[in-house]
């Protein structure tokens, strides 16, 4: 698994970067929805009592999301994840990790955090065909589903590049598309503390957290930051339970 890491990482490093300088207003000036917007659009009440008793529009909430696995690191993510009692939402490649670790899908489910999609091999969806943008989202979430009984609702673009073809056949196959408010760069570095002190300066209310547990620097800073947030009076929350009242809409962008 470090060398599926590896073979991601420089592809990361040139578009990632590339992406990220937009200042996170989302890769070529996409249109995103707020959690708060979310949460003012009650879904059906069915469907709300899912995200349980955390209301983010009382409390401080914020999402732990993590991308690419499941790995090699993925199971003592869920051992602090579980001990710390926070819930996480997971974006899943397909190709080497689904693939490669279901036990660790089910168990993501199993203990309560939101499986979702990060495609099935990591393709750029701008760059492909809509039949390639297609088999990338529907190949994740049928094995997805077929090892943890649900199918994903959301998903997450690579380097987060999203366009309206994206949006449209997302809509189609029921994915509402989830960027990130607050990055380590972790693919950028194996240092823990930077990681964990580049999170704590930009994280706020209704924050979206990017990590990826594929990289060794990643779950080692995950305690420090749990406990750092904590300490400022946040709410670790599921992505859909931060939009909750509301919900995720297909062919939607949220951030």
């Amino acid at each position: 698994m470090k060398n599926t890491g590896a073979a991601l990482r420089p592809a990361a490093l040139s578009a990632a970067a590339a992406c990220l300088a937009v200042t996170l207003t989302g890769c070529g000036g996409v249109d995103t929805t707020h959690p708060s917007t979310a949460r003012a659009q009650p879904a059906a009440t069915a469907q709300a009592a899912r995200f349980g008793a955390v209301d983010c529009r009382e409390v401080k909430c914020i999402a732990l999301t993590f991308d690419a696995g499941p790995s090699e690191n993925s199971a003592r993510l869920l051992d602090i994840l579980k001990e710390k009692q926070v819930p996480a939402t997971f974006f899943l490649l397909g190709e080497r990790h689904i693939e490669k670790y279901p036990e660790l899908v089910r168990r993501m489910a199993a203990e309560g955090h939101e499986v979702a999609s990060h495609t099935w091999d990591h393709k750029i969806l701008t760059e492909i065909t809509p039949e390639e943008i297609r088999e990338e989202l529907r190949r994740p979430n049928d094995e997805i589903e077929r090892l943890t009984g649900r199918r994903p609702t959301l998903m997450r673009p690579p380097q987060g590049r999203t366009n309206e073809t994206v949006h449209e056949i997302c809509r189609e196959l029921g994915l509402a598309e989830v960027l990130w408010t607050v990055t380590a760069k972790d693919y950028t570095t194996t240092d823990s503390a930077l990681i964990q002190r580049r999170v704590l300066e930009q994280a706020d209310r209704d924050g979206i957290i990017l990590l990826h547990d594929i990289y060794d620097g990643t779950v080692p800073a995950v305690p420090g930051i749990i406990d750092a947030l904590k300490e400022r009076g946040y709410v670790f929350v599921t992505v859909p339970q931060l939009l909750a009242p509301g919900t995720a809409e297909p062919g939607e962008v949220y951030r």
